[in-house]
């Protein structure tokens, strides 16, 4: 297969022919048709993920077809159009039988505890617990943008942070995953408020859904400014990025007995923020962590955009080459690419 592959953190990645992988006893292998490039790989590839053992072929969001079943698979077949969440459970340990294999205690993420999808072919062990039947009516490319970022904010803004209609919600941070809350949030009934530092970036939060922006260049404090605009202060907010400001900023904008969701990774300098602690006791604030979401919880998310509520191949910014997926990589930390980049050329 080819494949994206390094040998060292930091180094340019190269495009290698590599050996096909072959399936596990309860896994499968999946033809890769669309894989997106997300900022958690481009942290793999700097050394922040202590989970990645090099050689590494990096890419996690994926979706494709099924080659090759292990012989104790029950639920899937071969041809059959699949995705998996970044994050996979064991199927045995107390968190996978809680249903909440997003934090399973032993848990196999394709492009850092495992090779991954930015190849022709990746291979996902525990398929049973973990894969996702694809509607005809999604394409592969809209099903890759889901697999981090969206089912991501999904779980953020549905499950951990309630948001129902009428609430405010403030929004830190302008990518894929911000941009996935803001149109999330908007389809709930709440008001998004889109927080950033680039205008050509609110402007197309706005038309994701957001009712309000503002450009955190231009004002001297952006909790007061969400509190100003929201009349007290958000019901609900997202760290979308995740850096010590918006991290402080998204706690601090919150109105009594309001809810933070961190989503944005906080690795390497930026792992212990200074929170408003006084504030979350004072105000009985509540913190979540919100970290991918589980293959059974996909029906809802699935339901919703096939009924058009939701649309994320909105968010699809550019289809990429294998080999253009390189330079989109490395310089990820410095991108302003509006939407997500999906490689869908092998």
């Amino acid at each position: 297969m080819r494949a994206m592959y390094y040998e060292a953190f930091e180094a340019t990645p190269e495009i290698r022919t590599l050996p096909d992988p072959t399936p596990t006893p309860g896994g499968v292998v999946i033809k890769v048709e669309a894989t997106g490039l997300c900022r958690s790989d481009w942290h793999g590839w700097m050394g922040h993920d202590p989970d990645i053992r090099l050689p590494h072929v990096p890419g996690h969001e994926l979706a494709g077809r099924v080659v090759a079943v292990g012989r104790n698979v029950r639920r899937f077949r071969e041809g059959e159009r699949v995705t998996v969440p970044f994050v996979s459970g064991c199927g045995h340990c107390g968190e996978c039988r809680s249903g909440n294999q997003q934090v399973c205690e032993e848990q196999f993420q394709p492009g850092f505890t495992h090779w991954g999808s930015f190849a022709e072919l990746v291979a996902i062990d525990f398929a049973d617990h973990n894969l996702v039947h694809l509607p005809d009516a999604i394409d592969y490319a809209t099903a890759a943008s889901l697999g981090c970022r969206f089912a991501t904010s999904f779980r953020a803004v549905v499950d951990q942070a309630r948001v129902t209609g009428g609430e405010w919600v403030a929004v830190h941070g302008c990518g894929g995953v911000g941009l996935s809350a803001i149109m999330i949030a908007a389809a709930l009934g709440a008001n998004p408020i889109a927080i950033d530092i680039s205008a050509e970036k609110l402007d197309f939060a706005r038309k994701m859904g957001a009712v309000a922006v503002i450009n955190a260049r231009e004002v001297a404090d952006v909790a007061e400014a969400v509190r100003e605009i929201t009349g007290g202060g958000a019901h609900a907010s997202v760290d979308a990025l995740g850096s010590p400001v918006t991290c402080f900023n998204s706690i601090k904008n919150l109105r009594r007995r309001g809810r933070h969701v961190q989503v944005g990774l906080m690795l390497a300098d930026h792992a212990t923020p200074q929170i408003p602690m006084a504030q979350v006791i004072g105000h009985e604030l509540e913190i979540y962590g919100s970290h991918g979401m589980q293959a059974w919880r996909y029906d809802a998310m699935l339901a919703m955009i096939e009924s058009g509520k939701l649309a994320p191949q909105r968010l699809i910014g550019r289809h990429v080459s294998l080999e253009e997926a390189v330079p989109a990589l490395t310089a990820m930390d410095k991108a302003t690419d509006l939407g997500i980049s999906v490689i869908t050329r092998f």
